[in-house]
C-alpha cells in the first residue's frame, strides 16, 4: 500500500480531528475529514478510501452505525479498513466494536505513534484483502506462506495443523488488528472442523508452543481475542 493511500477521518471533536489529519498527513497520506456519521457514509459512497479512523460517539449517526452500514455493503466499502476511536474502554465496549465491524479500537485519550501504527497496519491488511500483497507473510522472524501452507521461524520449519495455520495465517493477515474469537472461529471453521470460543483458546496455546521464541508476536486481549502486535 503507497503513503499516499486515502483515509477518511470520522471525528466531531475539531481539535481530534485536525491533530489525525495534520500527523497523518505528514506520513504522506491523503486525508478528509467530516464531523458526523450520514455525511461519512455519503462520502464512502462518492470516492475510493483505503482506511477510516471512526469515532464511536458521533451527532444522529454513531460510529457503530456506520461500520454496521459499511459492512453491509457488497461493493468495495465493504472491505474497507475501519480503525474506531472512543473514550470507552470496557472489554465488552470493544467487543461491541469489532462485532459492529471495526477491524481495530484505540481508545482516548491515545498515543499517536500507536495510531500511526495502527494505520499502517489496517492498510497492510486491506491490501492483502485487495490481493495487493505477495502470498509470504512475514511478522520480525516469522514467516508464513499461504501457497505451500508453510510456516518459518527463523529460518526453520515449524509443523502445524490445518487449523492453526489457518489461525495463524488469519492473525497475520490482519496484523495489528483485534480478532474477536467469534470472528477466528469464521476462519478456523471448515468441513472437516468444528470450533467453539474455547476451542480457539486451545489452539492457540499449541499454536505458541510450537512458535517458541516467535510465539511473542500474538497479543491475547483480555476479554476480547487476540492479535498479532505492530512493532
Amino acid at each position: 500500500m503507497s503513503g499516499g493511500a486515502k483515509i477518511l477521518i470520522v471525528e466531531d471533536e475539531k481539535d481530534i480531528a485536525d491533530l489525525v489529519s495534520l500527523h497523518l498527513k505528514r506520513q504522506g497520506y491523503q486525508v478528509a475529514s467530516v464531523a458526523d456519521g450520514e455525511t461519512a457514509v455519503a462520502k464512502l459512497g462518492a470516492e475510493p478510501i483505503d482506511l477510516v479512523v471512526l469515532d464511536w460517539m458521533l451527532p444522529n449517526m454513531s460510529g457503530l452505525e456506520v461500520a454496521k452500514a459499511m459492512r453491509s455493503r457488497t461493493d468495495g466499502i465493504g472491505n474497507t479498513p475501519i480503525l474506531m476511536l472512543t473514550a470507552r474502554s470496557h472489554s465488552a465496549d470493544i467487543v461491541q466494536g469489532l462485532e459492529s465491524g471495526a477491524d481495530d479500537f484505540l481508545v482516548k485519550p491515545f498515543e499517536l505513534p500507536v495510531l500511526m501504527a495502527r494505520v499502517k497496519a489496517l492498510l497492510r491488511r486491506g491490501a492483502l484483502i485487495n490481493g495487493e500483497s505477495s502470498s509470504v507473510l512475514q511478522v520480525d522472524e516469522l514467516e508464513l506462506n499461504l501457497g505451500s501452507y508453510e510456516v518459518r521461524c527463523s529460518g526453520k520449519p515449524v509443523q502445524l495443523t490445518l487449523s492453526e495455520f489457518r489461525l495463524l495465517s488469519a492473525l497475520m493477515r490482519g496484523r495489528g488488528s483485534v480478532l474477536t474469537r467469534d470472528r477466528l472461529i469464521d476462519q478456523v471453521q471448515g468441513d472437516d472442523v468444528n470450533v467453539i470460543e474455547r476451542t480457539i483458546d486451545t489452539h492457540v496455546f499449541g499454536l505458541r508452543k510450537k512458535l517458541g521464541k516467535c510465539s511473542d508476536v500474538i497479543e491475547t486481549i483480555r476479554g476480547v481475542g487476540y492479535r498479532v502486535r505492530v512493532e
